[in-house]
């Protein structure tokens, strides 16, 4: 009898790279493949790679040499490099790295188990880019990483330019489902348990554009108050440039869309901000800010900020800071600019020294860490209704404690509830008192209530049995529970 083949599959970069990669493991699962048990090494590794940062190169090719003297001790080893790495180097993976057996884009995930047969088979790399997408991914059998939490791809691609992104270079265009269809996964995943879903797009709020309604994704935040059992939505990323008041007003408006917003920055400056080609200046950025608060008072905001683009002062990265102080983020995904080839930023003139770089960092760091951390201390004697994470919680305190994230996202790890309350599973609910705030977490010493829900229910069912039936489209959802891992955006 044949030994069933194993898989592992890494993924480096954005909220839509994880979700990609729960459809490969989909995909390889469906193909007869089990996931590899931890710490064993597997007999198919799958590299599903992030070209945002020019350290996504350094990191993809420092793993695989880790790989590359298992691969001449076990030839029947294979390993697969997939995503925007890939779409980008295309012509030389397997240069640098000539043990490599499948290299495959972003429009073709689909391809997978057939182009490992085929290296297989023909004992030779194989090397698959589509320039564009065939097939919607939503299509496709998923393997989810939670049984209570979801990503829902809303469109792939962008039609934005800005001028240090290669995002639209690799995923290419937008392409936007139709409404129904988006609605049929979320109701096809709430059957299946899940309380909570992430609507996922590289520019969420230019859903619509290609089927022309501009007021598209207002209407679906809508559509998705009326689904009975989901319990929370959130979204990610929308565009400054497109943010338009329907949308805060449904969000408002729609009592399970969660108050809870990302929006990248990128620069406080105007002159920069022009220069990254941002179709936004610092006050229309404030202004929504300030809609969206005024709606949501207790919205939490997060961003993305890019440090030492070409060509930025001293005078812009204070423009930075000010935002920062003004617009109070509750967190901020900060990055120091790297050259990308293909990028419009990459030849610009007065690169940022690296040591400046790395100052500007720093002191930003430590502000966007102050402010968070006040925003945070805002919330202690308050009560917060969680959602139990998976997972145990922190293990560094004496007292057991376990995880959940509050309607606004923030993560709060609380003691165990005590015996007159019923026990809580990863998808249920507590509601807590907040005790101690951190910059970047929460703690709560008091539980008020708990609640088990439908998710707290398929939580157990699918950690008692390896198979659970139902994604989106009918496809099957199979695997035990992890995390749903914290990413960057690419907007």
């Amino acid at each position: 009898m044949t030994q069933q083949r194993t898989y592992e599959v890494r993924t480096y970069g954005c909220q839509m790279n994880v979700h990609d990669s729960e459809r490969l493991s989909g995909l390889l699962e469906t193909a007869g493949y089990a996931a590899a048990p931890a710490g064993a090494q597997a007999d198919v590794v799958v590299f599903n790679t992030c070209a945002v940062r020019e350290n996504a190169d350094n990191k993809l090719y420092g793993n695989l040499s880790h790989l590359a003297p298992v691969k001449a001790a076990n030839p029947d080893l294979q390993i697969a490099v997939g995503g925007c790495l890939a779409q980008k180097d295309r012509a030389t993976i397997t240069q640098k790295a000539p043990y490599v057996d499948v290299v495959f884009g972003t429009h073709n995930i689909g391809s997978l188990p057939a182009l490992l047969d085929r290296a297989r088979s023909q004992r030779e790399a194989q090397v698959e880019i589509l320039e564009s997408l065939e097939v919607f991914p939503s299509t496709l059998p998923t393997k989810r990483d939670s049984a209570y939490a979801a990503w829902v791809s809303v469109s792939v691609g962008c039609n934005n330019t800005c001028t240090f992104c290669i995002v639209p270079a690799l995923r290419g265009k937008e392409k936007d489902r139709r409404p129904g269809d988006v609605l049929a996964e979320i109701e096809a995943l709430v059957a299946d348990g899940v309380s909570e879903v992430t609507l996922l797009g590289q520019n969420v709020n230019a859903y619509g554009v290609e089927f022309g309604d501009r007021q598209a994704f207002s209407k679906l935040l809508r559509a998705c108050g009326t689904v009975e059992g989901l319990e929370r939505v959130r979204f990610t990323s929308p565009h400054p440039a497109e943010f338009t008041d329907d949308v805060i007003e449904a969000m408002a408006e729609t009592p399970n869309v969660m108050p809870q917003l990302h929006m990248p920055l990128q620069s406080g400056s105007d002159r920069l901000l022009r220069l990254m080609r941002r179709s936004y200046r610092r006050d229309k950025y404030l202004g929504i800010i300030e809609r969206v608060r005024a709606a949501m008072p207790d919205a939490a905001i997060t961003t993305d900020i890019i440090v030492g683009f070409p060509g930025e002062t001293e005078e812009d990265h204070l423009a930075t800071m000010d935002v920062v102080r003004e617009a109070r983020f509750a967190g901020a995904f900060t990055f120091q600019y790297s050259k990308r080839p293909g990028t419009p930023a990459a030849t610009m003139d007065e690169q940022v020294p690296a040591d400046v770089l790395r100052d500007r960092y720093d002191r930003l760091v430590t502000l966007v860490n102050d402010v968070a951390w006040t925003e945070s201390k805002a919330l202690v004697g308050r009560s917060v209704e969680l959602m139990v994470s998976e997972g145990e919680g922190r293990k560094d305190t004496a007292t057991k404690r376990l995880s959940g994230r509050g309607p606004d996202n923030r993560l709060v790890h609380f003691v165990a509830p005590d015996e007159s309350m019923t026990p809580v599973r990863p998808g249920d609910v507590a509601t807590v008192e907040i005790t101690y705030a951190a910059p970047h977490h929460l703690v709560a010493d008091r539980v008020l209530s708990t609640r088990r829900t439908r998710s707290g229910d398929a939580w157990q069912v699918r950690t008692s049995a390896p198979v659970a039936v139902g994604v989106g489209l009918g496809m099957p959802a199979v695997g035990v529970p992890a995390p749903l891992p914290e990413v960057q955006a690419c907007t």
